[in-house]
């Protein structure tokens, strides 16, 4: 806030402030506790770390393997190495995560029980990650939460559609398994009347029933071909149901996504001998997170650029080939265009073709006439309450806002678990509990603090892979083999502790610059206010990264004030340590979002709980 031209002093007490410190739980949909699960892992306490992250994304092991890793470009680590390092690589956040879940012990009596029935019944649509968080949510709380699926087993797209090389069916079965074990029920039903189900007695409904259709691609012998033309979420769920078994030696995979990625590598192992993906875009304006397709080209599988599909070749009623157009990209009136080199059309042959091209929603069960309002296929949906146009019906996942990933899914199942649970105690469900903020001093001594600060100056450590002779022959051999204790260690060290706070105490203060001199980012200044953007140059360091805050003191004796610059702080404590006052201190911030239950209610129904 700026009042005249000079800033305001920070407001820390809003819990938004040292919560977007912490770069990664800021950036996570779910805000897992990152730093705190990391410091237990270094301190070998494995169930605890486990239990912290399933508090807030509820499949450490699922997503420990398979999460696309908002957190990790987020991370501090990556902007304090810039100048030193060409590379600079976050925390493994995500590895370190599966860590957690493979060393952990039986967890199980630390898991919520099924609460008490309160007689309201809750169906969910679809057995994925978001319907899965709500019923883990809600069961405790004494709601009878059935979940219906067209599938024999729960999980959704996380074990239809994930193969089994990168997620082992087993971490799916323990994981899924201690929702269920919660007392929710689980039917294998495809449902295919909304208003049906809307009038079985259901005080709410949740949908989540993802993308669940590929997107077609209609070209000239698109039908003729068909036989060996396959949709790709399509196929990967036939491998994952057993129904598909191999496939042709010579396979184009056609799309830039992780499910192409997906596609390719499966191929792989099916028997497919030359596998390429083609893909109309750059290599690095593929939608595929970067360690897919490095995981995909380590396999041997080439990734071919700006090449736009024409034709199916079908000779004699046999899929043969596919021509494709030369294009590159023209940036003109600010927007970037595909356009023909004019080089001739390039001709692949194949035996096969995977179409991964994107995923769709499909809502053929849903009546238009039944309450829920639609604009362009999707039912309009509250994004924050997840409320849809008729008030006891929610969506959340893909079903929601379209393809996206499980993280999401999962914050969406926690978003919709609040809002009907609040709705059920008739409460409004737009108000939104604010999250439960902690900050403890972490003194221990006048030079030791309760956490570890030493910078480790380790590169990010690599995760094992098992033999690939092994793993092309073997479509369930997990490729990735985790961190062993050790370099879990090692790699936990990296971690900066970012939600370890530097909190200052302007009163405190006598201006010896003590903490100035010992910085070793040049992150403190002590300076006459100014308006943001004068005040960002005028730092020791000049403080460029607008998208993070100055930390901003009152007026201190002599008129001025001191400015830290969030972006490149290390949290490494020796501000507090040098200073002779106390002024700056160590302060761990704990965020805990309010999840459904009586801390989402207002006083009234707090007291009454």
């Amino acid at each position: 806030m700026v009042q005249g031209d000079a800033l305001q002093p920070t407001d820390v007490k809003n819990p938004d402030y040292f919560h977007k410190v912490v770069d990664c739980q800021w950036a996570c949909p779910a805000h897992t506790a990152v730093p705190e699960y990391i410091r237990l892992i270094a301190a070998g306490r494995y169930s605890d770390a486990y239990m912290v992250n399933w508090e807030s994304n509820v499949f450490p092991g699922i997503l420990g393997r398979t999460c696309d890793r908002p957190c990790e470009p987020a991370c501090r680590r990556s902007r304090v190495e810039e100048e030193n390092n060409p590379k600079p690589e976050p925390v493994a956040i995500c590895r370190l995560k599966r860590v957690a879940a493979d060393y952990k012990d039986d967890i199980r009596g630390r898991l919520p029980k099924k609460g008490k029935s309160n007689g309201k019944k809750i169906a969910c649509v679809g057995a994925g990650p978001a319907s899965l968080t709500v019923a883990r949510d809600l069961a405790p709380l004494g709601y009878e939460v059935t979940i219906f699926d067209q599938d024999p087993r729960a999980g959704g797209m996380i074990w239809s559609q994930i193969p089994r090389f990168r997620l082992p069916l087993e971490v799916i079965d323990e994981e899924v398994g201690y929702i269920l074990d919660l007392g929710v029920s689980f039917l294998q039903r495809k449902i295919t009347s909304m208003k049906e189900l809307m009038g079985e007695g259901y005080e709410a409904l949740f949908i989540g029933s993802g993308a669940p259709r590929g997107r077609e691609l209609d070209l000239p012998g698109r039908k003729d071909g068909a036989k060996n033309i396959h949709i790709g979420i399509d196929w990967l769920s036939s491998v994952s149901f057993g129904h598909t078994s191999k496939i042709g030696k010579r396979v184009i995979v056609l799309g830039g996504g992780n499910t192409a990625m997906d596609c390719c590598r499966t191929s792989k192992r099916l028997g497919g001998e030359d596998v390429k993906v083609i893909v109309r875009s750059g290599f690095e304006e593929m939608k595929a997170s970067p360690w897919e397709k490095e995981d995909a080209q380590h396999e041997g599988i080439p990734i071919l650029n700006y090449l736009v599909p024409k034709k199916f070749v079908v000779e004699n009623g046999k899929l043969t080939g596919m021509v494709f157009e030369k294009v590159k990209a023209v940036h003109e009136n600010g927007r970037r265009n595909l356009v023909p080199t004019g080089e001739p059309d390039q001709h692949f042959d194949c035996d096969d073709v995977l179409v991964a091209v994107g995923q769709e929603n499909a809502f053929p069960w849903v009546e238009r006439d039944c309450g829920i309002e639609f604009e362009k296929g999707m039912p309009k949906v509250n994004t924050k309450t997840m409320q849809s146009s008729v008030p006891n019906i929610f969506f959340g996942g893909d079903a929601a806002f379209g393809p996206k990933n499980i993280i999401w899914a999962v914050a969406h199942g926690h978003d919709a678990a609040v809002s009907i649970d609040k709705l059920l105690n008739g409460e409004d469900i737009a108000e939104r509990p604010a999250p439960g903020v902690s900050l403890m001093s972490q003194k221990m001594g006048i030079h030791e603090w309760s956490y570890d600060n030493e910078i480790h100056a380790d590169m990010r450590y690599k995760v094992p892979w098992r033999d690939i002779k092994i793993t092309l022959k073997n479509v369930k051999a997990e490729v990735e083999l985790g961190f062993d204790v050790a370099t879990a260690w090692k790699e936990a060290q990296r971690c900066l502790n970012c939600d370890v706070q530097t909190v200052f105490t302007d009163r405190l203060c006598i201006e010896c610059d003590a903490c100035v001199d010992i910085c070793p980012m040049d992150c403190i200044t002590f300076t006459g206010n100014a308006d943001e953007k004068e005040l960002r140059n005028h730092l020791n360091a000049p403080a460029k990264n607008l998208t993070q805050d100055l930390y901003v003191s009152g007026p201190l004796k002599t008129g001025r004030v001191m400015v830290k610059d969030e972006d490149v702080c290390l949290h490494c404590g020796l501000c507090a340590e040098r200073c002779p006052t106390g002024a700056w201190d160590m302060q761990k911030f704990l965020l805990e979002m309010t999840n459904a239950g009586p801390g989402c209610r207002s006083h009234r129904q707090k007291k009454a709980a």
